[in-house]
């Protein structure tokens, strides 16, 4: 099954292409550069190296969030058409499990990490076992403080990845001493690779797939928003 994965979520740009249970080919882009506008290019250039015109594809694969409210949407919406356009399937994986699944092969906790601003991430828990991926804590927006103390009860040593937790290292090793370490630069963004196996046995309706932007409530976003000008000297 000829199958094309798509991640925009950061600003890092994941393309990848599969053919059943081997990989084509990858591109990834991590420059801060509009989504919109080189995606496609992107996927067109990759498809034509490999020889792929567009009906030949059977899947496609996208990465629906957390992440940028932006890229999420870009991506999301991408797959959706090609889908719908190419009367094919489409299988939605979240974008934290698939950057976890980019970590080395352990066998061990994963915690990956998207800077949400404010002293928050975007986050979530997986245990790596044997090339599989299991959910341990679902996808979620929170106080990184917070988040540390509830990864202390799993009593394991965790390993953080993505290029935006070493925004964090420094409080996440504070709270968490031993029980943390970080894959640094190791392992900065999401393997296309990773994404086309977590994708490969998954199956959604096209009108099902939506992003999951895990963000906070507006109401709570304005009153943190309140509480960090009083806290500033603001109004």
């Amino acid at each position: 099954m000829k199958t094309l994965a798509i991640d925009t979520s950061t600003y890092t740009l994941s393309i990848g292409l599969a053919d059943g249970d081997v990989i084509l080919a990858e591109q990834v882009t991590n420059v801060k550069k509009n989504h919109s506008v080189r995606v496609m290019p992107a996927i067109q250039s990759l498809m034509n190296d490999v020889e792929i015109k567009p009906e030949d594809l059977e899947k496609i694969i996208v990465a629906n969030g957390p992440g940028s409210y932006t890229g999420v949407r870009i991506g999301v919406t991408i797959a959706k058409t090609l889908a719908w356009t190419l009367n094919i399937p489409i299988a939605a994986v979240s974008s934290l499990a698939s950057l976890a699944a980019s970590a080395p092969v352990i066998d061990g906790l994963v915690c990956p990490i998207f800077d949400a601003r404010r002293g928050r991430v975007f986050t979530g828990l997986y245990r790596l076992s044997n090339g599989t991926v299991e959910t341990m804590i679902e996808d979620r927006n929170v106080l990184v403080t917070d988040w540390c103390e509830e990864l202390l009860q799993q009593n394991e040593t965790i390993l953080f990845v993505g290029q935006e937790s070493i925004l964090h290292e420094k409080t996440i090793a504070e709270q968490m001493g031993e029980s943390a370490v970080f894959a640094g630069k190791a392992v900065p963004y999401t393997r296309p690779a990773a994404l086309l196996t977590l994708g490969k046995e998954t199956e959604n309706d096209p009108a099902e797939v939506v992003p999951n932007y895990a963000r906070l409530a507006e109401a709570e976003a304005k009153w943190l928003e309140a509480n960090e000008k009083k806290t500033n000297g603001g109004e």
